[in-house]
């Protein structure tokens, strides 16, 4: 039995917690310093621990003894978490998409003996796992785009959004510097600019840039390729309003205040959609080619709840790859990054399925 424990009990932390006390395999502990929300997790045999992940008593006492930790916090204390998982010799896996605490991750992870790998949900996550599938199969690379959204299936209001995950981590997308890749060179590109309009399925829809989505894959993948990108999908309008809000209103300086508008103006739910879309261009077989892969997947009821579409393909995301590495099939120690993980394994693992179930 591995014991495992999950730093943070809210929407993404109860999913996790509910696919991994499914697989019979792990004696689940989670943690977090709101007892309100650890009550909401409602799960037999998985053990509530109130820990402030901040402080760093309650994470020594928290992570002695247990073989993995997965972070489901804010990307600002998945740092101080990875530091005490090398300290008390546990595996660290988290979903953050911000760009230096992965840096930050990588060089703790030098010299471990055990394994540090973040960028482990949807986007980055899943989305590099894909694309980074679709381009070894090509023998030479010209361009790899990645488009991912998280979106209602009936919109209502003018942002045409709901929330559906970590408040901080989507204003951290829309804020921060982007990687890309463009002639040949990597590059910071601006957050909400590299607009484009595309229709899938007879829907219209835009996608702009957004931080940290690419992982790893700039450094995979630089000096193979001319163009390299990633975006955000959304429905038309959006972008513009963001703009507005971040941009004219100069909210992308005020985040807190950012935070609290759309957490008490923007509802959330539980009835979306989250589309997942890679097109690799190159050439095969002496033939200038292009292929893609597109998936809608949709929430699920699970353990008799249900749960949204951006909780399944997250947690999934995360809890495979630490199946995978429980299982051997990814390295035992080090940085490990999305592109380790071979797509048809993660396709085939009992919880990676979730990414073919629900898929219309």
């Amino acid at each position: 039995m591995t014991k495992l424990v999950i730093a943070g009990a809210g929407k993404i932390g109860a999913m996790i917690a509910q696919m991994l006390l499914d697989t019979g395999d792990y004696a689940v502990t989670v943690a977090d310093r709101d007892a309100a929300a650890l009550d909401l997790i409602g799960l037999p045999y998985v053990t509530c621990k109130v820990a402030d992940m901040g402080n760093e008593k309650d994470l020594r006492s928290l992570l002695r003894g247990q073989d993995v930790v997965i972070s489901a916090c804010p990307y600002f204390l998945n740092t101080g978490i990875a530091r005490m998982a090398r300290e008390c010799g546990v595996h660290y896996f988290d979903l953050t998409e911000d760009v230096e605490t992965t840096r930050a991750i990588r060089a703790m992870a030098e010299g471990a003996d055990v394994a540090f790998m973040p960028q482990c949900g949807l986007a980055p996550g899943f989305i590099g796992i894909a694309a980074y599938s679709l381009a070894q199969s090509f023998d030479d690379l010209d361009s790899v785009a990645m488009r991912v959204g998280a979106l209602p299936k009936f919109p209502t209001n003018r942002l045409k959004y709901n929330l559906t995950w970590s408040t901080d981590g989507l204003i951290n997308e829309y804020c921060n510097p982007c990687e890309a890749i463009y002639e040949g060179q990597k590059r910071e590109v601006l957050p909400l600019e590299g607009y484009e309009m595309f229709s899938l399925d007879g829907v219209n829809y835009e996608a702009f840039n957004t931080s940290g989505g690419l992982g790893t894959l700039c450094e995979t993948l630089e000096g193979r390729l001319r163009f390299l990108d990633y975006k955000t999908v959304r429905y038309q309008g959006h972008c513009e309003a963001m703009k507005l809000l971040l941009n004219e209103l100069r909210l992308n300086e005020r985040r807190d205040l950012l935070k609290d508008i759309l957490e008490t103006s923007v509802p959330m739910t539980l009835q979306d959609v989250v589309l997942i879309f890679a097109t690799v261009t190159g050439t095969k077989n002496g033939r200038f080619t292009q292929e893609s892969m597109a998936r809608k997947i949709y929430g699920r009821t699970i353990g008799g709840r249900e749960w949204s579409a951006i909780q399944v393909t997250t947690a999934a995301g995360i809890c495979a790859c630490v199946d995978l590495h429980r299982q051997g099939l990814l390295p035992a120690r080090g940085f490990l990054r999305q592109e380790d993980v071979k797509l048809d394994d993660f396709l085939a693992n009992r919880i990676g399925r979730y990414y073919e179930e629900g898929t219309a």
